[in-house]
């Protein structure tokens, strides 16, 4: 049986008033913009990548924002009220917060920790049982809304910890989310964006054939999208995705390479769990031929490259 219970409160209130001392460690596509809402927001913020250069180039991109350029995770977590991670993968998380230089290692007692790297949801557990010694307020936030929703600061966020963590956690988020749902307990959140992720992959995968089956037929694309778009068969990706799918443009969103690794953390899971994923095995099958053809940094749409444009005949 489930013990959670708890309605999640998806609430955001930008109008609070609460500036605090942010340190925000992964500056790439998406910490990078997410850091920016926090400084424009106007909490005190320490920044963090482990390539240095990129960390001074962020602070030179974003003049108006008074930032302090830390040279470890140990040394942004000092004196920070919050700190959240923004990085690649399980080892990258480790090695970052519980290292021996690591976050956790400086981090005062009762402050709030946030991560949005996509990870398992064995180290979301685990991160949250080295912080409790620490009375540590964990938060698991994977995020879902792309490059787009990180630069518009119009995210939607999944959260696993306590309660208490998550409320302490929305005034922080609300510089960059337009939605934070409450799913659960530690590694819930890592749970619910997997879920998120087969849901994309399968809707790629479906849609990649429509656009390929509608080109062959010699059908009007514009038409079709019109058709079909506005029924049943509507979803985010075919919104964003249709037009750029037929013509082949793939330079943006998020890596295929990134969608693989993100698919293996939910077969894994999903055998941990006794739960059967086909489709999500074969759509992973079907992005190794994707990255086969060399073109794993494009966008996880570029699926679509792996059916030929014309008829096969006999």
């Amino acid at each position: 049986m489930n013990a959670y219970h708890e309605r999640p409160d998806t609430s955001i209130d930008r109008g609070s008033n609460c500036p605090a001392n942010v340190s925000f460690l992964g500056l790439g596509v998406m910490g990078g913009a997410m850091a920016r809402h926090l400084g424009q927001a106007g909490h005190t913020l320490t920044i963090y990548n482990r390539t240095t250069a990129r960390a001074e180039a962020w602070a030179a991109a974003n003049p108006g924002i008074s930032v302090r350029i830390a040279t470890s995770p140990a040394e942004a977590a000092e004196g920070a009220d919050a700190v959240i991670t923004c990085v690649g993968n399980d080892d990258d998380l480790a090695d970052v917060v519980l290292s021996p230089n690591g976050v956790f290692s400086t981090l005062k007692r009762g402050a709030l920790y946030i991560d949005h790297t996509t990870v398992s949801a064995r180290i979301a557990r685990q991160i949250a049982v080295e912080g409790r010694d620490k009375e540590l307020l964990c938060v698991d936030a994977p995020v879902t809304g792309g490059q787009s929703g990180a630069e518009a600061g119009t995210l939607a966020i999944m959260c696993g910890g306590s309660a208490k963590a998550v409320d302490a956690a929305r005034p922080i988020l609300a510089a960059y989310a337009k939605r934070v749902v409450h799913v659960g307990k530690s590694g819930a959140g890592q749970t619910a964006k997997m879920a998120n992720q087969m849901c994309i992959a399968g809707t790629l995968a479906g849609l990649s054939e429509a656009i390929r089956f509608a080109q062959i037929a010699h059908l009007d694309l514009d038409k079709v999208f019109e058709a079909i778009s506005g029924g049943a068969a509507q979803s985010w990706q075919m919104d964003n995705r249709f037009h750029t799918m037929a013509k082949d443009e793939f330079d943006f969103g998020f890596a295929v390479d990134w969608m693989r690794k993100d698919l293996g953390l939910a077969m894994d899971e999903a055998r941990n769990l006794g739960a059967s994923v086909p489709v999500t095995a074969l759509v992973d099958q079907f992005y190794v031929d994707v990255q086969a053809m060399g073109h794993g940094r494009e966008d996880t749409s570029a699926l679509i490259r792996r059916l030929p444009r014309r008829a096969k005949r006999a």
